[in-house]
């Protein structure tokens, strides 16, 4: 079974400028274009030109998306008539999400029935809407596995699954039925078949639902890269993998997600990695990018949406609010056999403004308001986090 959908000061000001005046080198992905399943290839100086046989694709992928209750209030406010609206949250990044070939996101939670009831911290049941607006805001589908999996059994992990059905959105991390997580999710983007598989660290102490024990992945390295392969087998052209994982409220990634990705990345099957870019969240701040072996590592999107967050030491940090999305530009190979090559990648600065309840690009909005300090601040602060790995030498840059 197989589930397809088309579809700190000098490095910032560097960073800055080649985010304005977007051109085909250095602005956004173009939009999709009907029928196509995407832009054609770029030919900017020094992306090569992809094959006769293909046409490359941008992916878009994003944080946790994890609605306390202060987020399923706005929901509320949002809405005319009654009910749940979430998308005016996401309409500040919907330009980058919709204009990608390929649009992830991480669902962090649970929903619940319609007309709830909804709940926030420490078990969240959250309005099915939340859906609703992912797909309107230009996602193709999100991860579902996470330590909040099973935080309404799986009664909780069946609602979510089945309204992503209803608005057409697929998944990776969760399952209804053993033969559902055994599926290859599969996306078309460009001329790729592309494999989407996503794991987390745990479940927060809950078990597996009785006599399903396939429900959410378990974050293993043998099981990664079996599946890795699998998804080869079953036509994919690229791998991509979601991992739930990391430390809290820690900007550094912790010595799991060091030893985890380099084993990841280095995986090969014929001379060719298994993985072709790996996509963490779960720590609730941003965390660095990283090319390991050849192979883009993202340890952590921070959160998209969420509310008033608090660490470890009980005091609310900003951090909770910071995240990035993060663009990647894939061409063919220019051989059978060989991989699928990144030949851009960039972040996107973003900020959960909850006074406003919207989620805001911030490259975007200094652009529009260079005097919003706040703007950045937390621009600022994602970009070190983002590059505290050394990827700008590696070519990742800012983006719009």
């Amino acid at each position: 079974m197989i589930k397809r959908t088309r579809r700190t000061a000098a490095v910032l000001a560097a960073l800055l400028l080649s985010a304005v005046g977007c051109t085909a080198a250095g602005g956004p992905a173009p939009a999709r274009l009907a029928g196509s399943g995407g832009p054609a290839p770029s030919t900017a100086a020094g992306a090569p030109a992809a094959s006769a046989a293909g046409r490359g694709f941008t992916l878009v992928a994003s944080g946790d998306v994890l609605p306390h209750t202060s987020v399923i209030r706005q929901g509320a406010a949002d809405a005319e008539g009654g009910g749940y609206d979430f998308r005016p949250m996401f309409s500040g990044v919907r330009p980058v999400v919709s204009a990608a070939d390929l649009a992830l996101c991480h669902m962090e939670t649970v929903y619940g029935e319609d007309g709830g009831p909804y709940t926030g911290y420490p078990a969240f049941v959250s309005p099915p809407e939340i859906a609703d607006a992912l797909k309107h805001t230009g996602y193709d589908g999100c991860s579902t596995a996470s330590n909040h999996t099973l935080d309404d059994g799986a009664d909780g992990l069946r609602r979510t699954l089945d309204r992503f059905d209803k608005v057409g959105l697929k998944h990776a991390g969760s399952a209804r039925t053993a033969a559902e997580a055994a599926a290859v999710t599969l996306y078309t983007a460009g001329s790729a078949e592309v494999a989407h598989l996503a794991y987390t660290y745990g479940t927060n102490g809950h078990p597996m639902p009785e006599g399903q024990p396939w429900a959410v992945g378990l974050m293993q390295r043998d099981t990664i890269v079996a599946d890795a392969r699998a998804a080869r087998k079953a036509g994919a052209d690229v791998v991509l993998v979601s991992v739930h994982w990391g430390t809290e409220w820690q900007t550094e990634p912790d010595a799991t997600q060091l030893s985890l990705g380099r084993e990841l990345t280095a995986s090969q099957t014929g001379g060719r990695p298994d993985i072709d870019l790996v996509l963490g969240t779960h720590a609730h701040v941003p965390q660095a990018y990283e090319k390991v072996n050849g192979t883009w590592i993202v340890y952590g999107m921070g959160d998209q949406v969420a509310g008033q967050m608090f660490n470890h030491s009980g005091e609310e940090d900003p951090r909770g609010s910071y995240g990035s999305i993060g663009r990647f530009t894939f061409v063919p190979p220019a051989a059978a056999g060989q991989r699928w090559q990144v030949t851009k990648a960039e972040f996107v600065p973003q900020w959960m403004d909850r006074g406003a309840g919207r989620v805001v690009n911030l490259a975007e909005g200094l652009a529009a308001h260079p005097d919003r300090e706040d703007y950045r601040t937390a621009q600022e602060a994602v970009t070190e986090a983002v590059l505290s790995r050394g990827a700008a030498k590696e070519g990742l840059t800012m983006g719009r």
